[in-house]
Order: structure tokens, then sequence, then C-alpha cells
């Protein structure tokens, strides 16, 4: 199974790190240094597992959900929130149908790993009928 994600965040550090141990492990990461890099990632066809940030410039990860969802390119993807916030906020109101989990940082390194693995389990393969 060929897992695809793509990691949604403005820090450098967090998307370096994390691109790191993802390639240790053989997985490649695309990376957005937020919103409007995510989008053009879902246009130019990316479908797999979306690792969000909620508190970044200009367009925070909530209403980067929106305009996915509103530009339909939802479909084939699952997103996941990788945040340093707690908690979901009122933000979340309305899109939480689109938020397949929760992550915190700092995370642990292994435990998002069993993460991806699971939720790309889920998705639906490449070649599989459905268009993509």
């Amino acid at each position: 199974m060929s897992i695809k994600v793509m990691l949604v965040d403005d820090e450098e550090i967090i998307r370096d790190s994390v691109e790191m141990f993802l390639q240790s492990e053989g997985i490649h990461l695309l990376t957005a240094a937020g919103g409007e890099e995510c989008l053009e990632h879902l246009r130019d066809g990316f479908r797999g597992l979306i690792l969000m940030d909620v508190m970044m410039p200009e367009m925070n990860g909530w209403d980067t959900i929106r305009k996915i969802v509103g530009g339909g390119l939802y479909d084939g993807n699952l997103i996941v929130m990788l945040t340093a916030l707690d908690a979901p906020d009122d933000q979340m109101d309305g899109i939480q149908e689109y938020v397949t989990d929760y992550l915190t940082k700092p995370f642990v390194p292994d435990e998002l790993l069993v993460v991806l693995k699971y939720y790309s389990s889920l998705l639906k393969p490449e070649g599989s009928g459905d268009g993509q």
C-alpha cells in the first residue's frame, strides 16, 4: 500500500521534521506552508491523507477545510488535524464531519506513523474504479 500524505503547516521546522521522519519510514510527504498551497496541491490531483494545522496566518486550517469542501476537493481525502490546540474551537462548527481525527503537538512520531497507516488504509487505492 502506498501512503500519500500532505502536511499543511506554516512552521518550516515542523514540516522538515515530519518529512525527515516519514522519509526514514519510506513515506513520501508533500508539504504545504499554508492553505492556498494546500488547495493548489489538491487542484493538481493530490488525494490521500491531509495533516492540517489550525493556527496559520492568512487562512487557518478551518477556513482551508471550508475551501476544500466548497471547491469540491474533499473526495478521496481524509483530514487529520495536527495542531498545538488542546481541543477544537468553535470555528470547527459545521465542518466537523470532514475532520477524521484531532492530534495535538507535540506528538510521538511512532504514534503518528500508526495513525497515518491506519487512516491511509481506509482510503481507496488508485485505480480502484473511483476515477482517481
